[in-house]
């Protein structure tokens, strides 16, 4: 094997393999984790196959999955296949918006939990492929995975307001995820806010993602993933030339070397351009732009590294459009060193079911610290102030605005900074390109 047919067939291994290796890695910090909780008070987290669960919204120290929002209140947990089985219980949440989002290693969606589900409140059962043990009574229903790792992230909107906090209690203190064996048919319940703490070692802190994937160690762990995730059809001569590469590594250091510094060329320069929103999905007009398989990529390698890096656990379209903005409507970078509104025309808000938000993130996808602790705005907002037309307009820099704009206001960083708007549940007009979000204008 060559040098260089070893490098090209690396620098495709990465690609490919980046998202598989990710969620190989996340396993083994959640493996770490003595009860579900929260990492750093503030991230939650369970032992694998378990969740644990916020009772309000993240707070912008958190740094373990870039692009988080501040709409709904999060529960985070990983399965391992090797485990068994987990009971996943769904409450009753009335007419308020939930979804929980569960995929596989290969970050695509094997559930369908959710309002827009019509799913009925009671316990369902997330179980491996080959688990061929007996379905208790009582399990509404059963959703399987034939990779190793899976999620499970339930969502939960809130309004911003103390009354929709104290009122969304009751629910999220039921939503939970545990092993087959503690299951008893009854639902449980956990006060999420007196959930332990657990040390964070570096998951709060630096300002970027926390580092899932080491170039260094990449080609070590991606034989194990192999075998974590099987070929789908069709795969089988991808693996075979995958591992072949690595067969070679094992018996020729020098090969081994070459695969090295391959994963370090192509994190520092493919899976650095796929972080940007401006180079991924699919363009729309005003340089905003979508994607429109998230969570169901399939044989999409692209899509699926590139989620990944930039956004990992989107959702499904099904379930979340998403829409990009990295630039103004003439083209140029958003930086806190100008002003910009976003102006939504009467009537054409997002078309939702549930809600919609625009959150502002600073360049490493996170949020922006501001003495207004506000990161978002939308459907939770409740003094957001229209025209007399009916339009919205939303306020976007890093100079506080008039006192009469400042409801409207996201505060941004004085460097780059990125728009991500979210319409969950989303109407048709919000998929097929009908409906489309407005240019982000400047202003100074």
């Amino acid at each position: 094997m060559t040098d260089d047919y070893c490098r090209t067939v690396g620098r495709l291994a990465y690609l490919w393999g980046w998202p598989l290796v990710n969620m190989h890695s996340r396993l083994s910090i959640m493996e770490q984790v003595p009860e579900p909780g929260l990492i750093g008070g503030i991230i939650p987290a369970g032992p694998p196959g378990t969740a644990g669960m916020l009772h309000d919204y993240i707070r912008p120290e958190e740094r373990i999955v870039a692009c988080p929002n501040q709409d709904v209140v999060y529960g985070f947990g990983i399965l391992d296949a090797r485990r068994g089985p987990s009971v996943v219980q769904v409450p009753d949440f009335g007419g308020r918006f939930w979804v929980y989002q569960v995929v596989d290693q290969r970050t695509d969606a094997f559930a369908q939990l959710g309002a827009m589900y019509g799913t009925e409140p009671g316990h369902y059962l997330l179980a491996p492929t080959g688990w061929d043990g007996q379905v208790p009574d009582g399990i509404k229903g059963v959703f399987r995975f034939d990779t190793r790792i899976a999620v499970c992230i339930p969502r939960v909107f809130m309004n911003d307001t103390d009354a929709d906090r104290a009122a969304i209690q009751h629910s999220i203190n039921q939503v939970m995820v545990y092993p087959l064996a503690e299951y008893t048919g009854a639902m449980r319940t956990t006060d999420w806010s007196q959930a332990p703490s657990f040390p964070a070692g570096d998951a709060t802190a630096g300002e970027q993602e926390t580092q899932w994937v080491d170039p260094d160690t990449f080609f070590d762990l991606l034989p194990a993933v192999l075998d974590e995730v099987p070929a789908r059809p069709g795969e089988e001569a991808l693996y075979g030339m995958f591992r072949s590469v690595l067969d070679d590594a094992r018996n020729h250091p020098e090969t081994a070397d070459v695969l090295r510094a391959t994963a370090k060329d192509a994190n520092a320069t493919l899976m650095h351009e796929l972080f940007e929103f401006r180079n991924i999905g699919v363009p729309l007009d005003h340089h905003w732009s979508t994607q429109r398989n998230g969570a169901a990529f399939g044989g999409d390698y692209l899509s699926r590294a590139a989620m990944g890096k930039s956004n990992i656990f989107v959702n499904t379209p099904s379930e979340t459009a998403y829409f990009y903005q990295d630039l103004d409507a003439d083209g140029e970078l958003l930086t806190g060193e100008h002003t910009y509104t976003l102006t939504f025309a009467p009537g054409a808000l997002p078309p939702v079911k549930g809600f919609w938000s625009v959150t502002l993130y600073n360049e490493h996808h996170f949020f922006h610290p501001n003495e207004l602790d506000r990161y978002s705005l939308g459907t939770k907002n409740t003094s957001l102030q229209t025209g007399d037309d009916g339009s919205l307009t939303l306020h976007v820099g890093s100079r506080r605005p008039a006192d009469d704009q400042v409801p409207n206001w996201l505060p941004a960083p004085g460097g780059r900074f990125a728009l991500f708007l979210r319409a969950y549940w989303p109407d048709p007009a919000a998929l097929d390109g009908t409906w489309k979000p407005p240019a982000v204008t400047k202003h100074a």
